[in-house]
This record gives structure tokens, sequence and C-alpha cells, in this order.
């Protein structure tokens, strides 16, 4: 019988953090690919490692979208306002409708992300 040996693993593995809500995961997705447009690429930098790629974010609002579920004007409004770094504000007339869209989209959008262990 031949002598069998274990070598104990030197891989650390991190904790993932999980996204408190869709609307902070929407905005880390609408960050990186902002920075990816510049020519930036992804490495281990040292912060909270998070339980998805940012792919994973856009394939589960293209995938709502594709179904029907999230309307243009939903993807339009994440979209803009994803950009401007912050939601509506419910309180200015101008932006009670895009609040309402932007409410609607990211309560759908956290269901399929809280049933995938993106958001927490």
């Amino acid at each position: 019988m031949a002598n069998v040996r274990t070598y104990a693993s030197s891989q650390t593995f991190a904790v993932s953090a999980c996204f408190a809500s869709a609307e902070e995961a929407w905005f880390w997705f609408v960050r990186c690919q902002q920075v990816r447009r510049d020519g930036a690429r992804f490495s281990d930098s040292g912060g909270p490692q998070r339980p998805c790629d940012p792919d994973d974010i856009y394939v589960a609002a293209a995938t709502l979208h594709r179904r029907g579920v999230l309307s243009r004007p939903h993807m339009s409004v994440l979209g803009t306002f994803g950009l401007r770094g912050h939601p509506p504000d419910a309180r200015c007339r101008d932006e009670q409708n895009s609040a309402r869209l932007w409410d609607e989209a990211l309560d759908r959008l956290s269901t399929i992300l809280r049933s995938k262990g993106i958001v927490g």
C-alpha cells in the first residue's frame, strides 16, 4: 500500500461581502463600468471581496428587461441616475416619476440579486 501524504493548503479564501441593497450593488456596477470604459482592469485591490462580478448585475437587469419585468423607462432611469451617482429625489417635483421608476426597478432587481446571494 502506498503512503498517502497530505499537505496543508497555503491558499487563503477571502470572505465576500454581500451588498446591503440592490441600490448599492447597482451603483457599484456603474462605477465598475466607468473605470472599465476608462481602461482599468480589475485586480485584487485589498478592498472588500464582492460575491459577484460586475457583469452579474448587468445580466440580472438585462434578464428582467428581456422578460418584461423592467421596462425601457425603468432601464433609462437606472442608467441616468446610476451615472449621476445618486438616486432620484422624490421630493423634487421634476424627479418624482423617476423616483417611482427607480424604486420599482430596484425592488424587482433586489429579488433576483437576493436569490443569487449578491444582496444580503
